[in-house]
């Protein structure tokens, strides 16, 4: 299972990439892009980096409020999509970037923020988590929404929920998960702590890293 669900995820997020919008508001039960942006308020600038920034609506909102928004990520596809999509709304060059979060095009101690929503298990990687501490400035933060969970009890809901399941997502943090969770990025040279945003009758995690100073 779990190798198919690798096989299918990377082709969603390449060669399936127009579908990903749709896939997304679906499965979510129309809560994906609030799900993103309860990164938002935890955002710091002016220079922020999205890691793995998808279709760019978390790149939109980060433009809109004023951001000097970087973006890399693995996918040409997205990249295209993302880029497409800033240029139609901003009317001026997208400063995004094709590359692995494990080697970061940037320089050490430059960013403000850097964010990444739903990524997989690469956000984890060592060596993410070394280069981000690497790019950001002391006291600047890796912001990272993990995971969202359904808490409603409509039988929308629970399709969903039981959707999620099955493919591995969505599944509350128990104590111990989140002890994991922390422990990883302190490793890492981060202080970080988690929160829990509420949407519709779901909940979602962020979890803020603050580098050390």
């Amino acid at each position: 299972m779990k190798t198919f669900l690798r096989f299918f995820f990377y082709h969603f997020y390449h060669s399936l990439a127009f579908t990903y919008d749709l896939v997304a508001a679906i499965v979510s039960i129309g809560r994906w892009n609030e799900w993103v942006r309860t990164a938002l308020p935890h955002v710091r600038g002016p220079r922020v980096l999205e890691i793995g920034f998808g279709p760019g609506h978390l790149q939109v909102e980060l433009n809109r409020g004023g951001f000097n928004t970087l973006g890399i990520d693995e996918s040409p596809q997205m990249i295209r999509k993302t880029r497409a999509r800033l240029g139609q709304m901003f009317h001026r060059p997208a400063a995004l970037a094709r590359g692995l979060a494990q080697n970061l095009p940037f320089a050490s101690s430059t960013l403000d923020s850097v964010v990444a929503t739903f990524p997989s298990e690469y956000i984890v990687d060592m060596r993410t988590l070394s280069e981000v501490w690497r790019v950001l400035r002391p006291g600047a933060r890796l912001v990272v929404v993990p995971v969202a969970w359904f808490t409603g009890r409509s039988l929308a809901d629970a399709a969903a929920a039981w959707l999620f399941k099955v493919t591995g997502q969505g599944r509350s943090l128990t104590e111990d998960a989140e002890a994991r969770i922390l422990a990883r990025f302190s490793e890492a040279g981060f202080r970080a702590g988690i929160s829990r945003a509420e949407v519709r009758q779901s909940v979602v995690i962020v979890v803020v890293a603050e580098k050390s100073l």
